[in-house]
């Protein structure tokens, strides 16, 4: 057991709740959730966990990391927060990926997907973003993207364009989200969108547990 100590550290983030007769061993469930999540592939982790004796099956990993139903937490209080919004593929299709992140702690405070880009998504990303972290007096820092100006300004929220300083910092964040999406097709080869945004939501905790 100290052996899997080391390796899984802290996982009081981790909600097991949903386990009732689950035959392999919660602490092992624990590892196996944080291993894919740092970076694992599904069958990766499922040959770490064989040298425990345990022998799972990569859809049962991934079942345990979307059973956990990870989310970010509420009640964040940031000066400051990044706002980013890109485009990802899922097989044949695009989706757009917001993103917004404090970047003072560069914790990820709200991340959601949707199959287009509008004005009224934008919108209700943000109504989100506000309704869950105390925003009333920070300043959203935006990149060259003028539909999310627009509706920063009609929602009054307090905005600049910056590409250096605390927006710079976020995008190491922000490139590293990217980089699961594009690289990691373990996670996102025909998924569901609701899954792939489960799956990154589960990995902005895993991120703010560890960061």
């Amino acid at each position: 057991m100290p052996k899997i100590d080391r390796l899984s550290g802290c996982s009081d983030w981790i909600d097991l709740s949903f386990v009732e007769r689950e035959r392999t061993p919660r602490q092992l469930m624990e590892l196996g959730i944080r291993l894919h999540l740092a970076g694992l592939s599904l069958s990766n982790t499922v040959r770490e966990l064989e040298k425990f004796g345990v022998e799972r099956s990569r859809k049962a990993v991934h079942d345990w990391v979307h059973k956990c139903d990870l989310q970010p937490a509420d009640d964040e209080n940031p000066n400051h927060v990044a706002l980013d919004e890109t485009v990802i593929q899922l097989d044949e299709h695009r989706y757009w990926l917001f993103t917004a992140v404090d970047p003072e702690t560069n914790n990820i405070l709200q991340i959601r997907l949707y199959s287009t880009t509008t004005t009224a998504l934008t919108e209700r990303f943000l109504q989100e973003l506000t309704e869950k972290h105390d925003l009333d007096h920070a300043v959203f820092l935006v990149d060259g993207a003028k539909h999310l100006q627009t509706v920063l300004r009609r929602s009054g929220l307090q905005f600049r364009y910056e590409k250096l300083g605390n927006r710079n910092a976020a995008e190491r964040v922000f490139r590293e989200i990217k980089r699961r999406t594009s690289s990691f097709s373990n996670c996102f080869s025909h998924a569901k969108p609701s899954t792939a945004e489960s799956w990154l939501q589960a990995f902005a905790v895993w991120h703010n547990a560890t960061n």
